[in-house]
This record gives structure tokens, sequence and C-alpha cells, in this order.
């Protein structure tokens, strides 16, 4: 590394606007400043992200992210080297916000434009935390996606599974809907499993029974609304516990299928390389201490390194995103005024698309 590069990141791809500053030198990656602007409170009263309102947001909010990042790493955009930007995939209004005020920023300062896959950023995110090298096997999940990914390279990914309905995020999401609790579902569930039994309620463990390593959540959602409309009929409402242990159930029933089909993809790639691969977690799942700890020990059990970002970085950032620009960058890739914001985008361009559209984008 004779070279230091300065990237700026721009993020917007669903309910977060975020930017930030990464640079990397002879001593390593450092993110000089990263600004997250969550939108959690708009989007409350309608359980769930509204994409119109979301788009509004970023267009309000992108620029002021930028100008925050730069102040927090004391800089102007004459000490960047490139911009990168989340050009899908995503909710199309919000990537189209992420992508203009990119387009604006290299136009007016004849800075390098480089658009980054977002599910990209998510999985080359450990090599910028831990100096992870190429290649290792990286489970993706989050509100929108699910899958596992070989990643040998920052542009070579082979999916080897992937879910074929909901992603888990969303099944959190919409599980929280059907149990009153607030948005974003993911924490809201896991706050409340901490307090229940997790074997009151026999949840089913799907595809388990298949080989492979594809996933599904929709049905475990469908069984939940269907154990939670029993209680209801039975007793005529839902108590405090009752709540809680669905939520234990339903945790405790996607964390079995995380593991389980983990294991597979693991031994999947020891078919595939020599040594044993390193295990990658990413996705605002990812930030679920019960699913993370389950997959660590899938880790340990096969000798693999387990690698999970801070959580902070698991969940949408713009950090990921220059770090992937700056993968992109290094291997000379530029994009021109005519980059597109795309609503699908898939990693493995030789697989065929996974099946369904998940509410934070198409299944990768």
């Amino acid at each position: 590394m004779d070279k230091t590069i300065t990237i700026l990141g721009l993020e917007s791809s669903c309910d977060d606007t975020a930017a930030a500053l990464v640079r990397l030198s002879a001593d390593g990656p450092a993110i000089l400043s990263s600004v997250v602007e969550g939108q959690t409170a708009l989007h409350a009263d309608f359980g769930g992200v509204v994409p119109e309102i979301a788009a509004r947001a970023h267009v309000e909010r992108i620029d002021l992210c930028v100008e925050r990042a730069l102040e927090q790493a004391g800089m102007t955009l004459a000490d960047v080297d490139a911009i990168a930007v989340t050009a899908g995939p995503g909710l199309i209004g919000g990537v189209m916000a992420g992508v203009m005020c990119a387009k604006g920023i290299a136009a007016a300062t004849g800075l390098p434009l480089i658009g980054v896959n977002h599910l990209a950023g998510h999985a080359l995110t450990p090599r910028l935390t831990d100096g992870l090298p190429f290649p290792y096997l990286m489970l993706l999940v989050s509100g929108g996606h699910c899958q596992f990914l070989l990643v040998s390279g920052a542009e070579d990914f082979t999916r080897i599974g992937g879910t074929i309905d909901d992603a888990p995020g969303e099944a959190f999401d919409k599980t929280a809907k059907l149990l009153g609790l607030p948005q974003p579902g993911g924490p809201s569930v896991e706050a409340e499993a901490a307090l229940g039994d997790p074997a009151r309620f026999a949840f089913p463990r799907p595809l388990l029974d298949r080989p492979g390593c594809d996933l599904s959540f929709s049905g475990l959602k469908t069984a939940l609304l269907r154990a939670r409309d029993g209680v209801v009929a039975e007793k005529g409402g839902l108590s405090v516990q009752d709540r809680a242990d669905l939520c234990a159930g339903f945790q405790a029933a996607v964390t079995d299928v995380l593991a389980v089909k983990s294991a597979r993809a693991l031994e999947t790639c020891l078919d595939r390389i020599p040594a044993v691969p390193a295990f990658a977690v990413a996705g605002g799942v990812a930030a679920n201490r019960r699913v993370r700890a389950a997959l660590e020990r899938v880790a340990a059990d096969r000798g693999a390194r387990f690698v999970a970002p801070p959580l902070a970085l698991c969940t949408d950032n713009a950090a990921m995103i220059a770090w992937a620009g700056i993968e992109r960058f290094r291997l000379g890739h530029r994009d021109g005024m005519d980059l597109a914001a795309r609503p699908r985008w898939p990693l493995d361009r030789q697989s065929a698309p996974m099946l369904g559209a998940g509410k934070k984008g198409a299944k990768a």
C-alpha cells in the first residue's frame, strides 16, 4: 500500500440516511467519521417503512449528513479521493436520492464517482473491521436479504443459499407488528424474548428437512399468527407473558434455522476450498445476541474463525459503502454520470435470482 485513499461514502437504500469517510493507508483502514440519521419516528405509526416517506426524508437529510461527516473528520471535499454511493438494491426512491447527491458532488468537484452494491458493503465489512483475507463465508442476514456468500474477491461472490421468501429481519418486523410491539421489530422481539419461554410454543423449523442451504421464514411468521390467534381465542387476549413466550419461541426457531443452515454452508465451502474458511456475519439481524451466539458456536465446532462486525456496522451505514468503494477504486473501477439507481442488483451474477421480494428490496 503506497498511496493513501480517502473516500466519502453515502447510503440511503432504505430508512437510514448515512455519510462516512474511510481512509486506507499503510497502517490499514480507518473510519474517520460515520453519521447515520434514522427514520424510526417517521414510520412508527405505519408498522413498517413507507417508501415515499423514506425517500423524502433522504432528500432532506443526505446533504446535511455529508456536512456532518466532513466536520467530524475535520476535512473538506478537497481531502477526498472519490465519492462512493449505494446504487442498489433497495427502495428506489431512497437509492435515487443518494445517487443524485453523489453525482452532484462529483460534478461540482471533479471527484471520481463509484457506484456500490449495498450487499457488497455488508459482505466486505469484515475486511474493514478485521482485515479478513479472501476467501471467507459470509451470512448476510438483514431486513430485506438473507443469503450465504462465498466471498473470493471484492467483486467475486458465489451464492450458495438464500431465503426463498421473507428475510429473517422482515419476519422479525412482521412478528412485532402482529404482537403490537414497536418498530423496528428486531430489537423489540429480542427484548420480549428475553423474558419468555422458548419451549412453550412448538414453532416449525422450515426447510431443515430438505438438503441445501436455502431458507424460508414466511411459514414461521404464519405459525406465530396462528399461535397468537389461538391464545386470544382461548383467553380473550394476550397477557404480557403470552407475548414474551411467543417472541421467545419465534426467536428460537429463527436461530435454529440459521445455525443449521450455516453449518451446511460451511460444509459446502469446505468442499470447494482447501482450508477452513472464516465465517462472517453481517446485516441487522446479526445484532441479535442469541443469533450471534449460535452462529459463533457453529464456527467454533468446525474450527472456523468467526467474525462479526461491531453492532453499529451490522445495520445500514455509510462506512461500509465507503470501504466497498475503496475496494472498487483500487481495482480501477469508476462510474460516469449515467450511473443508474437499481432496485435489484444481485451480487452473484451467475446464479439464478432468488424468488420473492422483501419489503426492503428484492431478494438478490
